[in-house]
């Protein structure tokens, strides 16, 4: 998974931070689907990797929890955390038992799951909660 995360650190658009991120959701059936950061000028339409690569999935047709891991790498020597708004997106689609394997370009990674990047996610049933 490391030479693709790579190879598709390349297609990041990144002009402003020059910070690329590259992430790789895989599908509990095997699929796969890319996804790079793109930032805007107006820094609030960017997008991180992460949400690039989970809502190509759901725009592909897959569902809540069809999810089985995500890899993502940041184009630098330390390895980083998906951001706040990532981890709300991957809490809200990924089962709490999911691995989210992040590394650097040097392969080294760290492992957590879902339940562990969002320990007190807010979700559905804070929607629906009734006093």
């Amino acid at each position: 998974m490391k030479d693709k995360l790579l190879k598709l650190l390349e297609n990041s658009y990144s002009p402003y931070s020059n910070f690329r991120v590259s992430c790789i959701a895989v599908m509990k059936d095997g699929k796969e689907f890319p996804g790079v950061n793109v930032e805007n000028a107006s820094y609030g339409a960017s997008i991180c990797a992460e949400r690039s690569a989970i809502l190509s999935a759901i725009s592909a047709g897959y569902k809540r929890y069809d999810f089985d891991k995500l890899y993502v790498m940041c184009d630098n020597e330390k390895i980083g955390m998906s951001c706040f708004q990532c981890r709300m997106v991957i809490s809200e689609l990924l089962e709490r038992d999911r691995e989210i394997i992040a590394m650097n370009p040097k392969g080294e990674t760290e492992i957590h799951t879902v339940e562990e990047l969002c320990p007190y996610p807010f979700g559905d049933e804070d929607l629906n909660y009734k006093n």
